[in-house]
């Protein structure tokens, strides 16, 4: 099955926090490690994200620049990206209307679903940490996996 990571789940592929491990098994024992999509979006949600991590400590602005330079490298050949196109955002504007999503949350559900419809069978699942995202997720018929409950 290919499978959908939001940048909640992505940062820990790269970053050792919460649900690291979890992630790592799952993706190991699922064989999924060549079939990972992305939404365009997580470039920027990565590279805030490390930004800050920096800011509050938790990394070194040496190391940010490391995992930020790996993660850029990996773009082009370990995950499928899904562009955010006029039919992803109006997708997203749906569904802030059906649940209680951040606009970039949204962005992300609606190219994972998108993503999903041209991925043929099986359908793409749905990794993430953000228990709102999940909850719209699961609503909206996702098969999904938190790494911080490791299911």
């Amino acid at each position: 099955m290919p499978y959908f990571l939001d940048t909640s789940a992505l940062v820990k592929l790269y970053v050792r926090e919460p649900g690291t491990e979890a992630i790592l098994r799952f993706l190991d024992a699922t064989a999924a490690s060549g079939a990972l999509v992305i939404s365009a979006l997580a470039a920027v949600e990565f590279a805030a994200a490390l930004k800050m991590k920096e800011r509050s400590g938790a990394l070194t602005t040496t190391l940010g620049a490391e995992l930020l330079a790996r993660f850029q490298e990996h773009l082009g050949w370990q995950y499928a990206q899904q562009a955010v196109t006029d039919s992803v955002l109006q997708r997203a504007a749906a569904l802030v209307q059906r649940h209680p999503l951040r606009a970039y949350n949204a962005v992300q559900l609606a190219s994972a679903a998108i993503a999903g419809q041209s991925a043929g069978d099986p359908p793409l699942g749905f990794i993430c940490s953000d228990q709102q995202l999940l909850a719209a997720a699961r609503a909206e018929g996702l098969s999904c996996f938190d790494p911080l409950v490791g299911s």
